[in-house]
């Protein structure tokens, strides 16, 4: 697999994907045989983690992994990104270990799931059909996919192999990020490693007749709302689950593993306006800390369920005790 240069939740069980582990960003027709591929390599456990939010059941499933290399982090230089993820247990020889964690919202009438990752575009993934096939679920039974935004790596799954693969759902996308990743103009500008990204959101707009382009905070069905995280891209969202006095914030990129909370002017290099990045963290992460909010992050080590919590002046990320939550 090609490098990407800067051009071009009550049972836990342990992460168990082997295989490679290098970024890459990959044609239809390679997506596909590196999904193929990833479903053949041996596999402890298909890991997923459940926990109760009132009347919702909230499943943390994966699609897999791939290793960031230690120079896509702005902000910090290749050797001290390297070093904190020594420290943190999260170095690979590659880079750091990035999960791609999705979330499946359920209260008995209705399953919402949140993002539906890579599927094989980005490192070892694609392994997301599989964690809903061990749940009973085949994707056609879901009602609604809510994307927190356009990178490739959130809407994979949804146009792998050019179809429709959710049919029977409603797509929830921010108008910005609909408006930003099908503008030829913006396509023209931008990079090489986000063209995948653009072409993607391009087959998702046709893919998806019921896609449904929101306008900032609203609500998607009682207990499930949309929470404004621009800046990572420009129609950036986050998701809040909220019944019976107990809620969770799924907040996709606004934490990385390594940087963050505890750095704010560090970024990733896919972030589009670093500036506004910036100064949503520097909003999020205190507020996120006051209320002692339960957050899942995309990209944290499975199930990327914790807490931004303030330790004399400085914000850390603490795991969350969430097997034991009541």
């Amino acid at each position: 697999m090609p490098q990407l240069s800067r051009r071009a939740f009550a049972s836990a069980l342990p992460l168990g994907l082997i295989g490679g582990s290098l970024l890459g960003v990959l044609g239809e027709s390679a997506a596909r045989a590196a999904t193929q591929e990833a479903a053949k390599a041996p596999v402890a456990v298909t890991p997923f983690a459940q926990i109760r939010i009132g009347r919702f059941t909230v499943t943390a499933l994966t699609d897999g992994y791939a290793d960031m290399p230690y120079d896509y982090f702005p902000g910090r230089s290749a050797p001290e990104v390297e070093g904190a993820a020594s420290a943190q247990f999260t170095a690979r020889p590659s880079g750091v270990r990035f999960l791609f964690n999705q979330y499946l919202v359920e209260d008995g009438e209705r399953r919402i799931l949140i993002d539906a990752g890579a599927a094989g575009s980005i490192g070892q993934t694609g392994r997301l059909p599989q964690a809903l096939a061990e749940l009973g679920l085949q994707p056609d039974k879901i009602d609604a996919v809510i994307v927190t935004h356009m990178h490739q790596d959130h809407m994979g799954g949804l146009v792998l192999g050019g179809k429709n693969n959710y049919p029977g759902a409603e797509l929830y996308i921010d108008r910005r990020d609909i408006a930003h990743w099908t503008d030829p103009v913006k396509r023209n500008g931008a990079p090489d490693y986000l063209q995948t990204s653009f072409r993607m959101a391009e087959e998702v707009v046709r893919l998806y007749p019921r896609l449904q382009a929101i306008d900032g905070e609203r609500e998607i069905m009682r207990g499930v709302s949309i929470v404004d995280l621009t800046g990572h891209t420009p129609g950036h969202i986050g998701v809040r689950v909220e019944d019976g006095g107990k809620s969770m914030i799924m907040v996709s990129d606004m934490i990385f593993p390594v940087v963050h909370p505890a750095a704010t002017d560090v970024f990733f290099l896919f972030e589009q306006d670093r500036a506004a990045a910036k100064a949503m963290r520097d909003r999020f992460f205190p507020r996120a800390a006051s209320e002692g909010a339960l957050i899942a992050a995309t990209h944290m080590p499975f199930p990327g369920l914790g807490r931004v919590v303030a330790d004399h002046g400085e914000m850390r990320w603490q795991v969350a005790d969430w097997a034991l939550q009541d």
